[in-house]
């Protein structure tokens, strides 16, 4: 990764991760790379690593999510199918979980912090 005052640049194959975080401490094996770092992490934009077999926790959405599906396929609780190319929006207040049969990267930016219904 390049990093200077103006400019930080890292390649999403190679780049290391930080492992997600829940507020109460709750880590799924899911992992986040995000350049801007005055903001939470998983805030704002940036890429979004899956495992194999995860399932997120249930949440709602505080402001809009778009993701872009880079790799995988990601599986929602109502049945809809992510794959490969495809762009998604979710509205604000939006609940949901998600489940990846065998791993998934996306190119996310969400508006603000989540709130886990679990």
């Amino acid at each position: 990764m390049t990093d200077d005052a103006n400019v930080r640049v890292a390649n999403i194959h190679s780049a290391r991760y930080e492992p997600f975080v829940y507020d109460d401490g709750k880590a799924m094996g899911d992992s986040v790379l995000q350049l801007k770092d005055d903001l939470p992490l998983g805030v704002g934009f940036h890429v979004y690593r899956m495992p194999a077999g995860m399932t997120t926790r249930r949440h709602r959405h505080n402001g809009d999510e778009q993701f872009l599906i880079l790799e995988g396929e990601l599986i929602e609780d109502d049945g809809r199918v992510f794959r490969k190319g495809d762009l998604v929006w979710l509205r604000d207040g939006t609940e949901h979980c998600s489940y990846t049969p065998n791993g998934c990267l996306l190119a996310v930016h969400i508006a603000a912090t989540e709130t886990p219904l679990e």
